[in-house]
């Protein structure tokens, strides 16, 4: 009680006055203040888009819900609004077009990822087909499919004879996922896959591979991956970013389950929801940046 007493006073009180205080002992708005005291990426644009989003004013309030082409109209209205003398504050301008644009760029981003979630594998459309048999080719380059339907499919971590239906949950992103880990890290992929026909250790590729998608998905639906794209794109991220942020968790997640050592696959969900755990507390840290650059790469297991 006490807790939402104190912030509904602070959002409805304290911080009006204390925003006033600031503003005549510096001279400038919060905006201001955040853009000229707080490092770029993550720390500043979180705080920006705290700041209009916690406003009063509809005009600061849609400012974080504008898209990427109303930004230079929304950047003007702000400094008409404030009564900033961008000729004594040169530099705040271009650091505001920066965090709105990221700001906007992940709405976007979320947008195109879901979009691509919601597109079903169908095995009439020949691209579909034509990404499956290049996963195909990418992990197993020195053994021929036998036919479409096949059990060979089993042999990289699909449940049965056709594919197609392991992509109900994320429809083709969860193939686009695995596609681009094999063609940008295909080292790196082929490891995995070896090391995931462990005889004891052992978890299916793909369809562990899909669960990661669902992970990166959710992570970026919460918002959770704010922190992680303010530092990596000093801009508009795009889907490219997202994938190589799945890759980033194909390749944790096999040396975090090696490390782990769970007694069967039947554990697959509690181990599951303990690196999801780790990458969440990860992402919580404003600095945070999770690409594959400089991972020490696993060894394969005894």
């Amino acid at each position: 009680m006490f807790v939402y007493l104190w912030g509904y006073l602070y959002r409805n009180f304290f911080r009006f006055w204390l925003k006033w205080i600031l503003r005549q002992i510096t001279r400038k708005c919060e905006l201001q203040r955040i853009c000229e005291g707080s490092k770029k990426g993550a720390q500043r644009t979180l705080k920006i888009e705290h700041s209009l989003d916690s406003s009063k004013s509809k005009v600061f309030k849609d400012a974080v819900r504008t898209g990427e082409d109303e930004v230079e109209k929304c950047i003007a209205v702000i400094i008409k609004e404030k009564k900033i003398n961008i000729q004594k504050d040169t530099g705040f301008k271009a650091k505001l077009q920066v965090c709105l644009l990221q700001i906007s760029g992940y709405k976007k981003l979320y947008l195109d990822v879901e979009n691509l979630r919601k597109l079903p594998y169908e095995s009439e459309n020949e691209e579909h087909e034509e990404l499956l048999i290049k996963l195909w080719n990418l992990l197993m380059p020195h053994e021929n499919l036998k036919a479409r339907i096949t059990k060979q499919w089993c042999e990289i971590g699909f449940q049965g004879d056709d594919p197609k239906t392991d992509f109900r949950g994320m429809g083709m992103l969860g193939l686009v996922n695995l596609v681009y880990f094999s063609q940008h890290f295909t080292g790196e992929a082929r490891q995995i896959l070896s090391r995931s026909n462990h005889p004891k250790l052992g978890y299916s590729y793909a369809i562990v591979g899909i669960n990661l998608t669902e992970m990166a998905y959710s992570l970026l639906k919460s918002g959770a991956l704010k922190s992680h794209f303010y530092n990596l794109v000093p801009g508009l991220p795009q889907l490219e970013h997202f994938h190589q942020f799945y890759c980033y968790l194909a390749y944790e997640f096999d040396k975090f389950w090696f490390e782990e050592e769970p007694e069967s696959i039947m554990h697959f969900n509690q181990y599951r929801e303990k690196f999801h755990e780790k990458v969440k507390g990860l992402l919580l840290d404003n600095n945070v940046v999770l690409t594959l650059q400089n991972i020490k790469k696993p060894q394969a297991p005894l």
